[in-house]
């Protein structure tokens, strides 16, 4: 069980306000909590895989088709300003 002044200091870290009851509450649950971690790792892992996810993902990839696309003259001529063969744009620094 964690003491009181451990979940005082928990609680400050964590910006709560706790009254009397609630202290001594969190203090045995955290320390039920603290228990069950420390008996985690006692469990022998060295066997299992490291998880890049909980769950198993995979990527959906589709294949890259050609399609029409617009001529670069038709394009440019929808843009508000341009130079040569460029959109112009207002500087950014």
């Amino acid at each position: 069980m964690l003491s009181r002044a451990e979940v005082e200091q928990v609680a400050a870290l964590a910006r709560l306000e706790l009254d009397g009851e609630e202290k001594e509450r969190l203090a045995h649950d955290l320390g039920k909590i603290l228990e069950y971690v420390s008996s985690l790792q006692e469990l022998s892992t060295e066997e299992v895989p490291p998880l890049v996810h909980v769950i198993p993902l995979q990527n959906v990839w589709r294949e890259d088709q050609v399609e029409e696309h617009m001529e670069i003259e038709e394009i440019l001529s929808r843009a508000p300003d341009r130079e040569d063969r460029y959109f112009r744009v207002p500087r950014v620094v």
